[in-house]
């Protein structure tokens, strides 16, 4: 089959479809990348074709860095200002990646698309989409951290909340489709679901991709939901040496103890503030080695003068580097979760906005990490927090016990597999 794959996203969002695209083609299937401007190289050095969308992500651009730093506002503002005035735009580019130069047999849509569905609809390409946390899902019975409404996450148990908070969420966001709706009406169609809450979830088949230690099954869930696994991907944009480690980083690691690794993952590192200044801090204060993923922007690098017990690198691939490590610092990323959960490492987690909160409570209520305001993370209760971790043996062997159950995991061949069983229902294939 010809699929197109497409998402807007950051590299948390663009990873597990790459792990999936990368399957699909050595099943001898034809996937095409359908991803803003700036993954091309990415792409097309792993032999896949790339089809260009937009609106193309700046990691400069400050509505972006809004986005991840602004716990109240920053959702609201990257889909009305970011997302929502190129939303013809990214139509069009996924209309065209879908019809040239031959039909689509399927598309694979991540949330963030959101002409995704009306280009499913009005082609009639059957389509699945997939989600990457529970938290997307917004369970009533399961309900989720809300990062502006952090309160409310206390009272999840009570009766109702979880349908009143729901209720609050749909309630708050209500106007902020209309630019959706707009287009709709100017194609000739009717408003159809709540585009932010249920029409971005496919009616053919909702791909969870994320293990069952993060999440399960709820009763109102989207029909034909399946719970993959973790569909792991995080090779350098080298391919020459897509896992390797910086040599400096491979030969910090080679001579002493596992250190601690701090790290925001590929979105909250663009509102890094002083995340890793606080972080080298703490690990002079508690006097252990440590790893600083900094990303590439300069001002991420601390200023004082680092001891040789302090090892700073741009990027490094999760898999080669966290079973290396003691206990991993991150941000609470979905993507950064699963890797600390395969590796089967405790983790101390300082969200930020979106998933983030909810995935540090499941990781908490999970056994294999601690949760720290952002507001909180100064160097000496870092310093006190990881130190209380890592001589206390439990968080180390639960999360060896979790990484045992991740292996019996295959995301990317439960994946798949569901989406050549998709393709055979709707092309009418018996084989």
């Amino acid at each position: 089959m010809r699929i197109v794959l497409s998402n807007i996203g950051t590299l948390g969002d663009t990873n597990p479809l790459i792990a999936v695209a990368l399957e699909l083609q050595r099943r001898g299937h034809t996937p095409v990348m359908a991803l803003p401007q700036i993954y091309r190289p990415r792409i097309e050095s792993l032999g896949l074709a790339f089809h260009a969308l937009r609106p193309d992500i700046d990691p400069s651009n400050t509505i972006l860095v809004e986005m991840i730093y602004d716990v109240k506002k920053g959702t609201e503002r990257g889909l009305r200002e970011f997302l929502f005035p190129a939303l013809r735009q990214t139509y069009e580019d996924l209309l065209d990646a879908a019809t040239r130069p031959a039909r689509a047999d399927l598309l694979l849509l991540g949330e963030l698309n959101y002409a995704g569905p009306l280009a499913a609809e009005v082609t009639g390409i059957p389509w699945a989409s997939y989600v990457l946390a529970p938290f997307s899902l917004f369970s009533a019975y399961d309900p989720p951290v809300l990062p502006p409404y952090p309160r409310l996450a206390k009272a999840d148990k009570m009766p109702g909340m979880g349908h009143a908070m729901r209720g609050l969420a749909r309630l708050v966001t209500r106007q902020w489709p209309e630019p959706i709706y707009a287009l709709r009406r100017e194609m000739g169609l009717r408003p159809g679901a709540n585009p932010l809450f249920d029409a971005k979830h496919s009616p053919y088949l909702v791909l969870a991709l994320f293990s069952r230690a993060l999440g399960v099954e709820q009763k109102d869930w989207p029909a034909n939901t399946l719970i993959t696994g973790f569909c792991y991907y995080d090779a350098d944009v080298d391919a020459s040496r897509p896992t390797e480690l910086a040599q400096h980083l491979e030969e910090f690691l080679a001579k002493g103890e596992p250190p601690v690794a701090f790290t925001l993952g590929s979105a909250a590192v663009l509102a890094a503030g002083q995340f890793y200044e606080m972080s080298a801090r703490a690990a002079m204060q508690l006097g252990v080695r440590a790893v600083l993923l900094i990303g590439s922007d300069a001002r991420n690098r601390p200023q004082q003068e680092l001891p040789a017990s302090i090892c700073v690198a741009e990027y490094a691939p999760y898999s080669s580097l966290f079973p290396r490590v003691a206990m991993v610092v991150h941000q609470g990323g979905v993507g950064t979760t699963a890797q600390c959960l395969r590796a089967g490492k405790p983790m101390l987690i300082m969200p930020y906005s979106h998933d983030q909160p909810d995935n540090a409570r499941r990781m908490s209520r999970l056994g294999v990490a601690r949760v720290i305001r952002r507001a909180d993370f100064t160097p000496p209760r870092v310093a006190r927090t990881v130190g209380a971790m890592l001589a206390e043996p439990r968080f180390a062997a639960r999360a060896q016990s979790v990484a045992r159950q991740l292996a019996r995991e295959d995301g990317v061949r439960t994946a798949c597999d569901a989406l050549e069983s998709l393709h055979k229902k709707t092309s009418g294939c018996k084989t």
